[in-house]
């Protein structure tokens, strides 16, 4: 049975993707310019070339990393607790977990600086800082992640399973929930990465020099490494997009699985 082929869904799909791809090409082509209608690779040699290119991805990667560990440490278990144990207590933690989108970066940071006066040096003069308000502004979409994650599975099930084979809390944590909610881990655990490495406002008021900082301060100085610069950003962004796929795409022979199939 051959398949029928809409040309009016292949001329959408032709649009959306020149919408997508023609403002790539243009930056592209500008990226190689190097004058005098010559065109090369000077621009992304000076970037590559820039040490504060690579220390800037690197301090933004670190932070990204932390952030994720911190954010999923807290956010899992009590997602799990309230699903399991305080259903009523839900509301609340939705409502909490979304005023991070409601307070502006900028004013949830001067509140931050303002709490933080008064803490020791080790802390306020250190990337600390500015991993816990990561930590904060990430957790509307880790929280959102883990708990449409946690809505899929049955964990009453789960957990009544486990505890009747003797496991611990700890244990049900760990070996059961958590690799049931893979997929939800690596979803909240890639848009943390996507924020926090675009994330502008927070690293420069407290005068970090993020990769999303280096960024804007390219943008400044050059314009053609700036579009190279805007290119690389756009590949690592896929590269980590196709790391998800590959990695999430097995996820189901790891789900720990409640009877048998059928």
């Amino acid at each position: 049975m051959k398949r029928r082929y809409s040309w009016s869904k292949m001329v959408w799909l032709f649009l959306g993707a020149l919408y997508f791809l023609i403002p790539l090409l243009a930056t592209l082509q500008f990226s190689l310019e190097e004058g005098g209608g010559q065109y090369g690779f000077g621009s992304y040699a000076y970037i590559f070339s820039d040490p504060m290119f690579w220390d800037s991805i690197w301090f933004s990667l670190k932070l990204s990393v932390g952030t994720i560990v911190i954010s999923m440490v807290l956010v899992v278990p009590t997602v799990y607790w309230v699903h399991l144990r305080l259903p009523r207590l839900r509301p609340v933690l939705e409502f909490v977990s979304v005023l991070p989108l409601v307070v502006p970066p900028i004013v949830l940071i001067i509140g931050l600086l303002n709490l933080y006066r008064g803490a020791p040096a080790w802390f306020v003069g250190t990337p600390l800082i500015l991993l816990f308000a990561y930590v904060m502004y990430a957790l509307p979409y880790v929280y959102r992640s883990v708990d449409v994650g946690m809505q899929a599975i049955d964990i009453r099930t789960l957990t009544e399973a486990a505890q009747s084979l003797g496991a611990g809390w700890r244990t049900i944590l760990l070996r059961v929930i958590v690799p049931n909610l893979r997929v939800a881990v690596l979803s909240g655990s890639f848009l943390t990465l996507a924020i926090i490495m675009g994330e502008y406002t927070m690293a420069s008021l407290m005068l970090f020099t993020s990769f999303a900082v280096y960024i804007a301060y390219v943008g400044q100085m050059q314009t053609n490494p700036a579009a190279a610069l805007t290119l690389i950003s756009f590949a690592m962004t896929w590269i980590a997009i196709l790391s998800l796929l590959s990695i999430g795409g097995g996820a189901g022979s790891d789900e720990v699985q409640i009877g048998s199939r059928g």
